[in-house]
């Protein structure tokens, strides 16, 4: 065991820094080191694994209650389609005006779209209201 007098001198002598450690230990555990080039490849490596993480990007999709069922099936196939490449979607039903004393019309539809989509997805979300919109996500089933 050295000294903090003494690690501080050997520490300038070598041109390093004294960094501890271990500060927790008994005794603490320090390191003679260069703390810029530390603290840089720190970084790098942070920089490195952000990189290499898969963002998983979230699709949205926007109904109203009066939807019409050709449109909801175009965007059925749109979601579909976002779902195979492994992207989540929000599917969001938004009420205007006098629509929003009606919420279990936004429900069936969201159930729905739920289970036309349930061969590639599967529902993370259930509907709830938001405000004046009524939400559900679904992440893709494949892996």
């Amino acid at each position: 065991m050295i000294s903090i007098t003494e690690a501080l001198e050997i520490a300038r002598t070598r041109e390093t820094d004294l960094v501890e450690v271990a500060p927790n230990a008994s005794p603490p555990v320090c390191r003679l080191m260069d703390y810029g080039k530390f603290l840089y490849e720190r970084s790098k490596r942070e920089r490195e694994a952000r990189r290499a993480q898969k963002q998983t990007e979230v699709k949205e999709i926007r109904l109203r209650p009066k939807t019409g069922e050709h449109d909801i099936a175009y965007k059925v196939r749109d979601a579909r389609r976002f779902l195979q490449k492994g992207a989540k979607v929000k599917v969001r039903i938004r009420f205007r005006g006098r629509e929003i004393t009606h919420p279990e019309v936004a429900k069936e539809l969201l159930d729905r779209v739920a289970e036309e989509l349930s061969d590639v997805a599967e529902v993370e979300k259930t509907a709830a209201m938001e405000g004046r919109t009524m939400l559900m996500i679904l992440a893709s089933t494949k892996g």
